[in-house]
């Protein structure tokens, strides 16, 4: 079996989500006897030197990658207002890396290829032109709802009406590309819901988000208490509005309940911003070397996302890490969790004052809840068991 897999970023190191997800998949199928290339966008906004990557996944595979600049710009986007592109997507095509896949299209033959988000599918009809094989879209989230839910949250109004302007042009986009493939990966089954409304008439399958439990080792010697942390991308705009919104309605009020708590936020481009929110009690450390060394090291994990779809993989990661994780029910959406049970759900200051009270006053209520949130994820998102399910997909693809 051999499979070509197209990605809007190069996936290692794979230090957050979208990266995740891909190597993972990488890893499990190569460890079936898949034979992988892999072929990505080298994108501005995170940039990889190929050379300094040393990763066994990556001595395994065909790698082909082409850089290519994404940043916004202020005339390209007025001009696409003009025309019936979305500027979301229109940003990754180019040229030269249509010429690079094309010569990897036609000196290969793939049974599989499979595009990792809605951000490689403007490659779609070069791939169709040079390939036979089996065609897949897995869907990381709806990409036009993430903007549409950002929109709904934005007073300024000009800036409101831009981002509706562009979320009607990628919900147009997703769905005119969603019938065009042999088969349709979720990632949630909410999303799979959301994709049968646009009218999918393929063949639809939920893939979670799988992660290799070897990396995450439990240590509660080293987990201090209490502690409560926060760790994402911060260029993402709904984890950036999210903790703005923690910070500002509901911190001020868990700071008083005990001169011991510290609050720690992490994560990559961590905007200056937040710094100005550094305390005795909260400390912004911006980027981590080990997230997960970072995560066995505090308690309770903060989750206080307002927007957003897909699977948010730093909670199954926390999950694995057997954290305590109080989140809202957007965050947590399409993790098949039970509030009270391996996660707190809070949606409100008041809920979140709460649960975190709740978790520093009974210390075995927070181990309790990590305990059950290894276990689910164990259940539901081991590489192995998703990745194997996925191969079968291929099989069947390809002996029809």
């Amino acid at each position: 079996m051999k499979a070509l897999i197209l990605t809007n970023r190069v996936p290692f190191p794979p230090n957050s989500g979208y990266p995740i997800v891909v190597y993972n998949t990488i890893k499990g199928l190569l460890n079936l006897g898949v034979e992988i290339s892999l072929f990505s966008l080298n994108v501005s906004k995170h940039r990889v030197d190929v050379d300094d990557i040393y990763d066994l996944v990556f001595e395994k595979i065909n790698f082909h990658s082409y850089h290519i600049d994404i940043e916004v710009n202020i005339w390209g986007a007025f001009f696409n207002i003009f025309s019936n592109q979305s500027y979301n997507v229109s940003r990754f095509y180019d040229d030269d890396a249509a010429r690079i896949l094309e010569n990897v299209l036609r000196e290969n033959e793939f049974d599989i290829i499979q595009f990792e988000g809605l951000f490689v599918v403007p490659y779609l009809d070069l791939v169709k032109a040079n390939s036979k094989a089996k065609l897949i879209y897995r869907a990381h989230n709806i990409e036009f709802d993430v903007w549409e839910r950002l929109a709904a949250r934005e007073r300024f109004t000009p800036r409101r009406k831009y981002l509706e302007f562009l979320s009607r042009r990628l919900k147009i986009y997703e769905k005119e590309q969603i019938n065009r493939f042999h088969q349709v990966f979720a990632i949630s089954e909410p999303d799979r819901q959301n994709i049968l409304q646009f009218g999918c008439q393929t063949k639809l399958d939920v893939f979670p988000v799988a992660v290799d439990f070897e990396k995450y080792k439990v240590d509660l010697t080293k987990t201090s208490f209490p502690t409560l942390f926060h760790l994402g991308a911060m260029d993402w705009r709904p984890n950036k509005e999210g903790l703005e919104w923690f910070l500002e309605e509901i911190w001020p009020d868990i700071e008083k309940l005990s001169g011991e708590l510290r609050f720690y936020i992490a994560g990559k481009n961590m905007q200056r911003e937040f710094f100005d929110y550094d305390s005795d009690n909260l400390i912004v450390e911006g980027e981590v070397f080990d997230a997960v060394e970072f995560m066995n090291s505090k308690a309770i994990m903060i989750v206080p996302l307002l927007s957003g779809s897909g699977m948010r993989v730093k909670i199954i990661e926390g999950m694995a890490m057997k954290k305590c994780i109080i989140a809202t029910s957007m965050a947590a959406e399409g993790i098949a969790c039970e509030h009270g049970k391996d996660i707190l759900i809070a949606d409100t200051p008041d809920e979140f004052y709460r649960s975190i009270l709740q978790c520093i006053t009974q210390p075995h209520r927070w181990r309790e809840i990590g305990e059950q949130a290894r276990k689910t994820v164990e259940r539901d998102h081991d590489i192995n068991g998703n990745t194997k399910r996925m191969l079968a997909i291929y099989e069947s693809l390809t002996t029809k």
